[in-house]
């Protein structure tokens, strides 16, 4: 949940122009921009007690949509700009500090116990 200046603010200058599979809800300012500027755009995050990472993290915002928030495609993404293809994976956000954290193997909170050395490594050394 936003807090009470950032509802205001939307609530006055903001349109809203729609929301993702999260329930990241996006707005645009109303007014036109000053000569040479764009029409400022955010984003209010979805209160998901289910997500595994913060709240106001940006990385929870997916990548068509960053695309839209910062001026690289014009128009606001429909189902045809969203369109995954086969080869491509469902948007996770960066799951760094969270219990879902990737820990390759020898890590402290995976046991702490890696592999042995094979014998192929040779350490440089000058001549």
């Amino acid at each position: 949940m936003p807090n009470a200046i950032t509802r205001v603010i939307t609530w006055l200058n903001g349109d809203y122009v729609g929301e993702d599979a999260y329930g990241n809800r996006y707005y645009q300012a109303k007014s036109a921009a000053a000569k040479g500027r764009r029409r400022r755009r955010w984003v209010i995050y979805s209160d998901d007690p289910k997500s595994p990472v913060d709240r106001d993290e940006a990385s929870r915002v997916p990548p068509m949509y960053h695309a839209w928030l910062h001026y690289t495609l014009a128009d606001f993404p429909n189902e045809s700009t969203i369109a995954r293809r086969p080869w491509q994976k469902e948007h996770q956000p960066n799951l760094t500090g969270t219990p879902l954290a990737y820990r390759p193997p020898g890590h402290t909170l995976r046991g702490g116990q890696r592999d042995r050395a094979t014998g192929d490594y040779e350490a440089w050394t000058p001549e």
